[in-house]
């Protein structure tokens, strides 16, 4: 049986594709320690060894013009044969790979979730988030002052760490549920995820929605916290 062949898209009609916000999906088949090396802003990962059980939650449309790439390590063209088995019809592999969209004048994005990171940054800039350090959220809650510490994560992040005295409220949950948690407008209100991100995003939204409760983010969330040297709680379920 022929080995399937596939065509292969330039760097610069994907960049195009992404201007002119045309469908397309841009996908990146390593494992997500290689991805998050380096990789475009608006590339998905789909790992070659997850293929199957992702694609078709990521990308349902079966004539989505797809364009895989790796960092020369082969895997792409594997990738489009298996993706060709589950019926997608626009299947290309990215011309040179990395080297190809770098050569493009595309720029590369360390770490995971960018998009959204990027968003969260692009927040606090523009609305000028409210947001304690590790040191100053410690004293408060070593004073016993009036405040409340929210997490906005999912809640098995939750348990695997979290904050001492923090609450499990995840971020699309704040504003339903900080009322219950914080009935006096005098508490203050600290929102923690791992990072940044959902720290910003989850006061921000508490701040928009007009709650009369001081609103902080807390700086760099729970590794914001181990790095100033402060000890967290497992396996909490509040």
């Amino acid at each position: 049986m022929a080995e399937l062949t596939f065509p292969l898209r330039q760097a610069a009609d994907i960049l195009q594709a992404l201007r002119q916000q045309q469908e397309t999906a841009l996908v990146d088949v390593r494992d997500e320690a290689l991805y998050a090396s380096g990789h475009p802003l608006f590339a998905v990962n789909i790992p070659l060894s997850k293929l199957e059980l992702e694609l078709l939650d990521r990308i349902p449309r079966r004539a989505t013009p797809i364009t895989l790439y790796d960092n020369g390590e082969g895997l792409a063209h594997s990738a489009a044969a298996r993706i060709a088995a589950l019926g997608y019809q626009d299947i290309a592999l990215l011309a040179d790979d990395l080297d190809g969209w770098r050569a493009a004048g595309g720029e590369l994005f360390i770490d995971v979730n960018s998009p959204s990171k990027a968003f969260g940054e692009l927040v606090e800039h523009h609305n000028r988030t409210p947001s304690l350090a590790a040191e100053q959220v410690d004293a408060l809650l070593r004073s016993q002052a009036d405040v409340v510490v929210l997490d906005a994560r999912r809640f098995d992040e939750y348990q695997i760490m979290s904050i001492p005295q923090g609450v499990s409220v995840p971020g699309a949950e704040l504003v339903l549920r900080v009322r219950d948690l914080a009935p006096s407008p005098d508490t203050t209100v600290i929102v923690n995820c791992a990072g940044r991100t959902r720290s910003i995003i989850g006061a921000q939204s508490l701040v928009n929605a007009g709650i009369r409760n001081p609103v902080y983010a807390l700086r760099n969330g729970t590794i914001g916290w181990t790095l100033a040297g402060l000890p967290l709680e497992q396996g909490q379920s509040r």
